[in-house]
């Protein structure tokens, strides 16, 4: 069993230190990214006009990219910024939100993949098709195969890239070509609601933020934000109220909640 004590603890640790993270996300997702960041402890910023992101990300501690709502100028907006966080040795992450679904947003995709982000995370669909399987369908932004089936292709992708890649569905897996961790906490309902997983993009990029090594910083954000799923989905009468509830639940969750019902294995 992989300890839980961890990612209680980072979980401290980000309430402490209120990490500034900029996202370029898209707009179905801007008003929720913020708000689980503010309700997890952390401190967003939604930057994205290209004349000024490269300037921001000299005061953030991480940087999320999301291609959910594409436009050429966005793009470029987003490339200065990842070059940017390069240039000063902070952490980003990049979300493919539909790649495969048309070839200008694969070819986007596959440029900022190129880029080496710290941690790739997607669906099934998202990361099989940028790993380069065969016979992957598209259907928009949701994913037509499970988690468990990208778990190899995901594994030799990080390897190949020297990244890590979170795949999540079902079972979570986050991996660096050598660790592969399956996280089981999150519920069925939260696929129903738009933006939660662009949500959880962020939420990574916070522990990034403030935790070095990208598979521990990727599972503790991902079992953490599928616990509070968990909690909300308990009280919700659907949809709706999951959503507002998922934000309450990340605000109270502490670190004896989070050790007692963490659900992370080691492969």
């Amino acid at each position: 069993m992989y300890p839980t004590k961890g990612p209680a603890l980072l979980l401290s640790k980000l309430r402490s230190v209120n990490p500034l993270v900029q996202n370029i996300t898209n707009f179905v997702a801007m008003d929720f990214a913020a708000n689980a960041l503010l309700a997890l402890g952390a401190s967003p910023a939604m930057v994205h006009a290209k004349e000024e992101v490269a300037d921001f990300m000299q005061i953030a501690s991480a940087l999320t990219v999301n291609i959910g709502t594409l436009s050429p100028t966005w793009v470029e907006g987003m490339e200065r910024a990842i070059t940017a966080a390069q240039g000063a040795g902070k952490p980003w992450v990049f979300d493919p939100v539909g790649v495969g679904a048309t070839a200008y947003r694969t070819t986007v995709a596959k440029r900022f993949t190129d880029m080496k982000p710290t941690v790739l995370r997607g669906n099934a669909s998202e990361i099989m098709t940028l790993a380069g399987v065969g016979g992957v369908a598209s259907k928009g932004v949701d994913s037509t195969r499970p988690s468990n089936e990208a778990e190899i292709p995901a594994k030799e992708f990080a390897s190949r890239l020297g990244i890590t890649v979170v795949v999540t569905g079902p079972i979570d897996i986050v991996t660096d070509g050598r660790r592969v961790l399956r996280i089981a906490n999150g519920h069925s309902m939260m696929p129903r609601v738009t933006a939660l997983g662009c949500g959880l993009t962020a939420v990574i990029g916070a522990f990034l933020a403030i935790e070095k090594d990208a598979v521990v910083a990727a599972a503790a954000g991902t079992a953490i934000y599928g616990l509070a799923g968990e909690i909300a989905a308990a009280q919700a009468k659907g949809p709706g109220s999951l959503r507002v509830l998922l934000l309450d639940a990340l605000y109270n969750l502490d670190e004896a909640t989070v050790e007692k019902q963490i659900k992370i294995e080691e492969a």
